[in-house]
């Protein structure tokens, strides 16, 4: 497979989840859509760490090391937003974020 394949896959991820960011108006589609996000940054990642494994004087594992990083930066931001969502629910009995207006000063 080539590289632009995989960059074509991360494109359509990136604006699904960015869509579902901008439109979505309940709380846990709006976390699923940042899921969609980081996903495609990290297919990007891996990818362009397959494409440098080759190269002599590239470190080719950083892509790699660096997904692992946003997969546990994903793995936190679920747990807190689910925790967010979860107290927003037991206040207002809705997890729509157009209703709930916690953050007004």
């Amino acid at each position: 497979m080539f590289l632009n394949q995989f960059l074509l896959l991360a494109a359509a991820l990136f604006c699904i989840g960015v869509y579902g960011v901008i439109a979505r108006k309940n709380g846990v589609m709006v976390l699923m859509s940042i899921e969609l996000i980081l996903n495609a940054v990290n297919i990007n990642l891996v990818a362009f760490s397959a494409m440098w494994f080759n190269t002599p004087g590239a470190n080719p594992l950083a892509g790699q090391v660096f997904a692992l990083f946003v997969i546990a930066v994903a793995a936190a931001e679920v747990g807190v937003g689910l925790a967010i969502v979860l107290a927003i629910f037991r206040n207002y009995k809705t997890v729509d974020l157009d209703q709930v207006d916690l953050m007004k000063g």
